[in-house]
């Protein structure tokens, strides 16, 4: 190592870089375009009869408007999500952010949430809980996809629509995988609020970390 070598300061990335920011902000926005859109659908056909909308909550004023929503959210949905998938997988991110995880581990989180002793300082490492959530969360939106194609399409994709045991077996576990993660949605919102922090690094990319070990 020469003298301007030690010299230089140390390479450090940010928490969050700028493909991740954008394509968690077109997530979010596709997700509440998909989630109002889809309470109108339901409304139209309602699964459980004491389960219904209001409709200020809803995107779109009729039937067909809520489907137009839904499709339009739907590609947006798939082609951002596939780009987040692929720079998950391909950067090395989804490694080093949500593993390792233990059973151990979510539990003694899950400990230390209940006698308020987890802390909030260290705003970039996930907990156990949070790495089996974002985890829960990716599988979710997944099944989601797969679930609405079987419903949109149930003669093109008849093999799709019998994997979930029906038509109205698609339709239940695409009503359960929605409800997954809207409360997925309402948890990460408060925790974001309550560490305010959080979204400035979402936004600004967070402070910056040394560089992954393959760099």
């Amino acid at each position: 190592m020469t003298a301007m070598d030690a010299a230089r300061p140390p390479r450090t990335r940010r928490l969050h870089p700028l493909p991740v920011r954008i394509l968690h902000w077109i997530n979010a926005a596709t997700m509440i375009v998909m989630i109002l859109s889809g309470f109108g659908i339901y409304n139209d056909e309602a699964i459980l009869d004491w389960v219904f909308f209001p409709h200020w909550l809803l995107l779109g004023s009729w039937a067909a408007e809520h489907l137009l929503w839904h499709l339009a959210g739907m590609w947006l949905l798939v082609l951002n999500g596939a780009a987040y998938l692929a720079y998950g997988l391909i950067s090395g991110r989804f490694r080093e952010r949500f593993l390792p995880i233990s059973a151990r581990e979510v539990l003694a989180t899950v400990r230390d949430t209940l006698r308020l002793r987890l802390s909030h300082q260290d705003i970039t490492v996930y907990n156990a809980v949070q790495k089996l959530l974002y985890i829960g969360v990716i599988l979710a939106i997944i099944v989601q996809v797969a679930t609405g194609l079987a419903i949109w399409k149930p003669v093109q994709l008849a093999w799709l629509t019998a994997l979930f045991g029906g038509f109205q077996g698609a339709r239940l576990a695409h009503f359960i995988g929605m409800a997954c993660i809207v409360g997925f949605l309402l948890v990460h919102v408060a925790l974001a609020l309550l560490v305010p922090r959080t979204i400035l690094a979402m936004v600004l990319g967070g402070p910056r970390i040394p560089p992954q070990p393959a760099e």
